[in-house]
């Protein structure tokens, strides 16, 4: 059997804890920022965890599971 390869691009946007969950970084944080207010570009700045609904996918393209 083959090793399962890293989906790279997924490699460069997540992160997995020590405990197993996914870890990600906010999106909309790129461009048209004038408009938004400063609490809202500061709670951007923070990291959040994948959705469970989601994690599974993510953890296969990782090669983790």
């Amino acid at each position: 059997m083959p090793k399962i390869k890293t989906r790279r691009g997924a490699a460069k946007r997540f992160n997995l804890t020590s405990k197993g969950k996914v870890k990600k970084n906010r999106a909309n944080k790129a461009h048209l920022l004038g408009k938004m207010s400063p609490a809202k570009k500061r709670g951007l700045r923070h990291s959040s965890l994948v959705s469970p609904a989601d994690s599974n996918r993510v953890k296969k393209m990782l090669g983790v599971k």
